[in-house]
């Protein structure tokens, strides 16, 4: 993980001889921004919750199941294709196919139990099983990837790619990359703070209908029948999550800016489609694109973007490349203040209460999100000077937990974000405070020139407290 951008760096650059640098041989001394403390502590985070709460409780709904660990909805033959697949992608696959060995003594092997030691949350353990069998049983591992930066500078203090390295290779941090669901939701509503809404600007909280790109009615389901009927504030709608407050927003808004909005944040997916269901998040972005993306809300609307490696020294001592941070201002300061004052109202007032329960005081704010059937859980968060954020699922979207209960953002991924952020918070020698606030202008005022204004306030301890 840290060593990526020195091993690129090393593919670009050459010695005074003219060979290229060897990470590995040349006597490299590379300085990275993750602090070792930090990193420790994501970690343990996610030990203590996805290896000791959330695995067992995934082994415990599927225990029993012939699909195990796929969903029952999936047909026999659906999970014998995704199987089948998973074998051929496999390194013991395409060793013995390159060594000349035949599909049918292939599938001999694959099918011939062994002795081998496999990964547990425990420990290795040893035991006998075909290598078809141990294919499935890795199947059952939910996956994350957490990564944690400074706003300020794009420092990033602390990176989780999987559950482990050894048995789990591929990054869920930078690389692998997921549907977001609603942590989508804050780029829909920055573009309408840009286009002159305020978070007091109010819609009746009805059923949407809006024409897709082929003038075919879309009417998003919703989770929430709360005051149905009732006027509420935009604030409310992304506080609460609402699907019809996010569809409506988008009935006002254009999808193909939508698009250029979330590509100015950094991210690098060219395949988001600009149609009206992109308000709802079924794009796949990855969690280092979507911290680096939500810097802007903590940083005055600057966006700032990863920077692992500091500087690179030669054998000798000399500074032979350094590396800077990289911003750019991707939206108005006006329209970050704005989005600041919502998303905090999703921790002090909604979908991202549950973070409170872990003893995070901290002025902050945050996203959940949760994809259909619960295939991906997210937490984003941020505090004046850290921003973290946690995806979970399983390798494959068809494995997943059947409930609510355990498979929401809420459940899955938001525990992991708070328990680090304890940890970092209870660390008095790395220097972050509970009591540090964001600073907003005196006097500012998010609902300047809404015509809800005088409807429903905004709720959060009262703007006296709120702007203080």
């Amino acid at each position: 993980m840290g060593n990526q951008p020195a091993l690129r760096w090393c593919l670009k650059n050459q010695k005074k001889d003219g060979t290229p640098y060897n990470i590995y041989t040349d006597g490299l001394k590379i300085y990275t921004t993750i602090n070792s403390r930090m990193q420790h502590y994501a970690e343990e985070a996610v030990r203590e919750h996805l290896g000791e709460y959330l695995q067992p409780q995934f082994f415990k709904e599927k225990k029993g199941r012939k699909k195990a660990p796929f969903s029952n909805m999936l047909s026999e033959k659906e999970v014998d294709d995704i199987m089948e697949r998973a074998m051929k992608q496999s390194d013991r696959y395409r060793l013995m196919k390159d060594a000349g060995y035949s599909e049918k003594d292939i599938r001999k092997a694959f099918n011939t139990p062994q002795e081998m030691s496999v990964f547990s949350w425990s420990g290795e353990r040893d035991t006998i099983l075909t290598p078809m069998d141990s294919l499935r049983y890795y199947k059952h591992f939910l996956r994350t990837g957490f990564m944690s930066m400074d706003p300020l500078n794009g420092h990033v203090k602390a990176y989780v790619g999987g559950p482990n390295y050894i048995y789990f290779q591929y990054d869920m941090a930078m690389v692998g990359r997921r549907q977001v669901g609603s942590t989508i939701k804050p780029y829909l509503y920055t573009l309408a703070m840009e286009n002159g809404f305020s978070p007091c600007d109010q819609a009746r909280h009805v059923e949407q209908t809006l024409l897709d790109e082929n003038g075919t009615p879309w009417s998003p389901r919703n989770a929430n029948n709360k005051r149905y009927g009732e006027m509420v504030t935009l604030k409310w709608g992304l506080a609460n999550s609402d699907n019809w407050i996010s569809a409506y927003l988008m009935g006002k808004l254009n999808p193909y800016e939508l698009v250029r909005l979330i590509h100015s944040f950094g991210v690098r997916n060219k395949d988001i489609q600009p149609t009206v269901s992109l308000c709802l998040g079924p794009c796949e972005i990855s969690v280092g694109e979507m911290v680096s993306a939500y810097t802007a809300f903590a940083n005055k609307g600057i966006r700032v973007a990863p920077l692992l490696v500091t500087r690179i020294e030669d054998s000798e001592g000399n500074v032979i490349s350094t590396f800077n941070p990289q911003m750019s201002e991707v939206i108005s300061a006006t329209s970050a203040y704005k989005m600041l004052v919502m998303l905090r109202a999703v921790i002090n007032e909604g979908t991202g209460g549950r973070v409170r329960r872990y003893g995070i005081t901290a002025d902050m704010g945050g996203k959940t999100g949760t994809t259909n059937r619960n295939s991906d859980g997210w937490f984003m968060g941020f505090t004046p000077s850290l921003v973290s954020g946690c995806w979970v699922g399983g390798e494959e979207r068809d494995i997943h937990f059947d409930t609510m209960t355990f498979g929401q953002g809420a459940s899955l991924a938001l525990p992991i974000w708070a328990k680090y952020m304890k940890k970092v918070y209870d660390d008095a020698s790395l220097g972050y405070s509970q009591q540090e606030r964001f600073k907003l202008p005196n006097g500012f005022d998010p609902c300047a020139g809404s015509e809800g204004a005088d409807g429903e306030p905004v709720e959060e301890t009262g703007l006296d407290d709120l702007f203080n």
